[in-house]
């Protein structure tokens, strides 16, 4: 008998704020050299949505705040685990702004954000260790590994891994990729499980290249010269993202298939971080490439919430996975015996991914 570790319970949190495409039609978007777009704003919006396929996106409403979603989330994996939370080990918190005051546009991580959602929980055992985890979009899979890593060494039994992004109060208002950004929060409970075969997460894999793409995602100011002071936010070069996804997460997911020895043809869903609908199909069918497979249909393999959610970051994943667990995702379900990957990408750069199997 091995341990293995099982998700157990998963929950989530989206906010109810709905903002559409249309309301983007008055904004004035500028380059990164100060000067307004010469294309009419709704022109730019159509051509947004054609290539992101992103409709509308949810935004967080200014009573709360991003370790509130995460401890929403949490308390709802809590409960679909039906454990108690004070037998938790870990509680591990992938964000990358911490709380975002929604009319102080600064990063609050002090306390982190782990400890924050520890003591909404109100949770007294010292012993349950909480902490954040900062490592871009990425942040919400590198939490399973870690976690992973601690049931494997017999540190802990129960891991409570969230990832919770509020990128709608990080977002230059004069950037047109402000649109792509949106709220939520997601969360599952990890469990260490007996097996005499393989179960659960089987095999995972990372990487972070630094050299020449570090700041492919970096924080500034403001592309509108006239702004009202030097608030830095969110930037994206969003053309080298865009050809660093497709050079590395294409091979790392083939790569992580091969560790696991299942074949692509057993791998039932592909749950991957959403940030640019044309992006996730050009990386599932250069991974099916890679293995000299054709794929006629990518959405039977890989689900998408894009059009409605918008980019959600660390939460894109666990949404995801809450969405079809509990049957709320159209033409989409998760069985006993599926073989599942789940992959993100982001700013760092870090690309990574896991293979699981359903208990």
């Amino acid at each position: 008998m091995q341990i293995y570790s099982i998700i157990t319970g998963s929950g989530k949190y989206i906010p109810e704020i709905v903002v559409k495409n249309e309301e983007f039609f008055n904004r004035t978007f500028t380059n990164d050299q100060g000067e307004v777009l010469a294309k009419p704003v709704p022109e730019i919006v159509r051509k947004f949505q054609e290539i992101t396929d992103i409709q509308e996106r949810r935004y967080l409403s200014s009573e709360y705040n991003t370790s509130d979603m995460a401890f929403f989330a949490a308390e709802k994996a809590i409960a679909s685990a039906h454990i108690d939370p004070e037998t938790l080990d870990y509680i591990i918190v992938a964000h990358n702004f911490g709380d975002i005051l929604h009319n102080n546009v600064k990063s609050d991580m002090v306390p982190t954000l782990a400890s924050r959602v520890k003591h909404l929980l109100k949770i007294e055992n010292p012993d349950c260790v909480a902490y954040d985890l900062p490592f871009g979009c990425p942040g919400w899979v590198q939490g399973i590994i870690q976690a992973n890593y601690y049931i494997k060494s017999g540190d802990a039994k129960s891991v409570l891994v969230i990832g919770a992004e509020n990128l709608s109060r990080i977002a230059d208002p004069h950037d047109v990729d402000s649109m792509i950004y949106s709220d939520g929060a997601g969360a599952v409970v990890l469990q260490a499980k007996e097996s005499s075969s393989p179960i659960g997460l089987l095999c995972h894999k990372t990487r972070t290249d630094t050299l020449n793409e570090a700041h492919f995602l970096k924080m500034d100011i403001s592309y509108h010269p006239e702004f009202a002071d030097d608030t830095l936010f969110m930037k994206m070069n969003g053309r080298k993202l865009y050809e660093y996804a497709l050079n590395t997460v294409p091979q790392l997911i083939k790569e992580t298939i091969e560790k696991s020895g299942v074949p692509l043809t057993s791998i039932k869903k592909v749950l991957i971080h959403q940030a640019n609908a044309k992006m996730d199909e050009a990386i599932i069918q250069r991974t099916f490439k890679l293995f000299d497979l054709p794929l006629t249909d990518s959405s039977r393999i890989m689900p998408m919430t894009i059009s409605k959610l918008g980019n959600n970051s660390v939460a894109t994943v666990p949404i995801l996975y809450d969405m079809i667990i509990k049957g709320e995702l159209e033409g989409h379900q998760i069985n006993s015996g599926d073989h599942l990957v789940f992959a993100s990408v982001g700013a760092g750069m870090n690309v990574n991914a896991f293979i699981y199997l359903v208990p």
